[in-house]
């Protein structure tokens, strides 16, 4: 049945174009004034536009990035385990480089009528990264919580792991096995959690006193891809510089680092320390098995699904980013300096 705006306008006692706003869910709608003209709409007998039907209570989407990355298949199993025992189900949404993005997902979810989306590690991540697009979902209503990094100008709730404490932890431990020339070998800068890792790194090398008379503290960093490949060409650069020590920004680019280490004919951890981040499945396993600063993604998990199935059942969002405290795994990766 073809809708009538005029109709609806009347029966709800609101004007046409307001109809119209509601319909192609404009912003500068208030929610009374949204229920109004839905309501109309259901009781003159239209059928609502599918992204204005009311949502499925259990389901919820997860969008996420490339799982090539261990850390994110074992975030999303903690995920699917806590939200499925408040009653929620899941749909899973991976990224891959070229593959959909993140606005075609979410305009799939919307067209299924989820009654949550959790955003981890996403476009939401981007330093200066635009939040129009989140403030929409707000806007219409929709519970969203956001994992590993805040974005600034959205009252949206996030969870994240304390990226400054992580680098804290590793430096420190390198630190305390004699270490004085260590490294730091990051993902891409315009990550938000990258570049807290930098500059923490930074902070944390010239509070200690481990930067080298021969260099500047910026030629202890560099930023690469978080990939094997990533890792391994960071650790040419810091291993010319004569670094002993180096602290990855994934458990991925340590591998890489340990490659660069050994092809070099370096042993580790004898030659080089390597403590990566993560702890990712298996990394107990590597030769030698990883030292690494775990994330908390039991605890991310529980506090986003929390956070999401309260919004569901209708609690405000709680706006702000909560941080989350990693934890140092020793392992066979790190040892004292080199004489």
């Amino acid at each position: 049945m073809r809708i009538r705006l005029s109709e609806i306008a009347e029966r709800s006692g609101v004007s046409i174009s307001t109809v119209s706003r509601v319909l192609n869910e404009q912003p500068n709608v208030s929610p009374q004034t949204r229920r109004q003209v839905l309501t109309a709409i259901d009781v003159l007998g239209y059928d609502r536009p599918v992204r204005l039907r009311p949502r499925a209570g259990g389901l919820v989407g997860l969008v996420m990035p490339e799982l090539e990355n261990p850390f994110f298949p074992r975030l999303a199993h903690h995920l699917e385990l806590h939200l499925s025992r408040v009653g929620l189900s899941t749909v899973l949404c991976s990224q891959t480089l070229g593959g959909v993005h993140e606005d075609d997902y979410v305009a799939n979810l919307l067209e299924h009528s989820v009654a949550g989306i959790v955003f981890v590690s996403g476009v939401h991540a981007l330093v200066n990264s635009d939040p129009a697009r989140y403030q929409r979902l707000l806007d219409l209503g929709l519970p969203v919580v956001l994992v590993n990094g805040a974005l600034a100008g959205l009252e949206a709730p996030c969870v994240s792991t304390d990226d400054v404490a992580a680098v804290e932890l590793a430096v420190q431990h390198l630190e305390h096995m004699g270490h004085r020339r260590i490294g730091a070998a990051l993902g891409q800068l315009r990550y938000v959690p990258a570049q807290r890792k930098k500059d923490a790194f930074l902070a944390t090398v010239a509070r200690r006193g481990l930067v080298p008379d021969d260099l500047d503290a910026a030629d202890l960093v560099e930023s690469t891809t978080y990939s094997v490949q990533g890792g391994q060409s960071a650790a040419e650069r810091l291993l010319d510089r004569g670094v002993t020590g180096i602290v990855c920004g994934s458990d991925v680019m340590a591998l890489g680092v340990v490659r660069a280490a050994r092809g070099r004919g370096l042993r580790v951890p004898e030659d080089v320390s390597v403590v990566g981040s993560d702890d990712s499945q298996m990394m107990e396993f590597c030769d030698p098995p990883l030292t690494t600063v775990r994330q908390p993604a039991e605890a991310l998990a529980q506090a986003a699904s929390q956070e999401i199935a309260e919004q569901i059942a209708g609690s405000p969002p709680h706006g702000g980013e909560v941080l989350y405290r990693p934890e140092l795994v020793v392992r066979g990766s790190t040892a004292s300096a080199p004489d």
